[in-house]
């Protein structure tokens, strides 16, 4: 009888607290993860609006089938434009990619190496930022720098910077976070001097160089450097929550595609081949990662290849908000197209 009333005990306790942790679970994530799956991935996408999106695109390449795409609420909300699932998008830090498959290619063709430092390639920098003979290339590439994220500083998205020399200024003469090499902490500084790096040895801008080595290969001609090359029309607005402001116009540095483009993209960089030979994959394999997700406001990216399932899903959502439950939202939609997919 002892054992059998502490097992009831136990339960109780068990239940209770379980009772008590549903309190502190927010609710809108809670509801949206447990509703009951629809049958299609377009009921799917058309419940993001209910989350509090005002526009999803959902671009699906499962291997053996024509890519498919959907889409959902405002391109524009004030304009009450449709959302076009051939929009461009601000991808934010997806960028990084396209970013460390260029370094890859240009240490296959030694004309950078990762085991050189920050300094040896901007001695300007020695001196201002802490480290800069210590900090090798592969540790930018890979976030185990320490050098400063520029975007945490100060109230840095309620005016961000519109010119690479403006962010760079943010970290400048700041304490290293950490010793280069003994931790990781992910910093969008890391890549605008990897960026820097390549206009650098290249005596060009480095998006010209990853579009005619990534882009042009692949006819991904929906993929530009920035907003300043494009036709703003083109573009799908970006929200904040409690900010009525379109936020598309923000000149903040981030690259644009479509999702058919980034899918594609995503698509060789998965396959292998948006390398030139196995030595190229071989580099970026030791160096980064094979999918990303991007954040800034208005602009919500996540791009992932699912092995299981031999599908790239790209989702882009246009409506974003830092205090809320926001991304935790988009990725609950996500998840859920997954199963979708995987359950068909």
């Amino acid at each position: 009888m002892k054992k059998k009333h502490t097992k009831q005990i136990l339960r109780i306790i068990l239940l209770v607290g379980t009772i008590i942790s549903l309190f502190y679970v927010p609710w809108p994530i809670l509801k949206a993860w447990i509703k009951p799956l629809p049958d299609t991935v377009q009921e799917q996408v058309s419940e993001a609006i209910d989350m509090g999106f005002d526009g999803i695109i959902v671009y699906i390449d499962e291997g053996g089938k024509a890519p498919a795409f959907y889409a959902a609420g405002w391109k524009n909300r004030e304009n009450k434009i449709p959302t076009d699932p051939h929009s461009l998008f601000k991808i934010a830090s997806v960028s990084k990619l396209y970013v460390a498959v260029a370094i890859s290619k240009l240490v296959r063709n030694e004309r950078l190496s990762l085991d050189e430092t920050l300094a040896d390639y901007l001695p300007e920098l020695k001196g201002r930022i802490e480290n800069a003979d210590q900090i090798a290339l592969r540790m930018m590439v890979q976030h185990q720098s320490g050098i400063p994220n520029y975007t945490d500083a100060h109230n840095y998205w309620v005016a961000p910077k519109e010119s690479d020399k403006e962010r760079l200024e943010l970290i400048l003469d700041l304490p290293a976070n950490f010793q280069p090499g003994e931790d990781y902490e992910y910093s969008n500084t890391n890549y605008l001097l990897l960026s820097k790096i390549m206009d650098r040895v290249l005596g060009y801008n480095h998006f010209q160089f990853i579009r005619e080595e990534i882009l042009m290969p692949f006819n991904l001609n929906h993929t530009f450097g920035s907003i300043s090359d494009i036709d703003m029309d083109d573009i799908m607005s970006g929200y904040y929550v409690g900010y009525n402001a379109d936020l598309k116009t923000d000149n903040n540095g981030s690259m644009l595609a479509t999702a058919e483009d980034l899918g594609k993209f995503l698509r060789a960089l998965n396959d292998g081949s948006v390398f030139k030979d196995k030595k190229e994959q071989e580099i970026y394999s030791s160096i980064y990662r094979y999918d990303h997700t991007g954040l800034i406001p208005g602009y919500q990216t996540i791009a992932e290849y699912h092995k299981d399932i031999d599908a790239v899903v790209i989702q882009f959502t246009n409506t974003v908000n830092f205090e809320g439950y926001n991304w935790n939202l988009s990725e609950i939609e996500y998840n859920r197209i997954l199963k979708i997919l995987k359950r068909q």
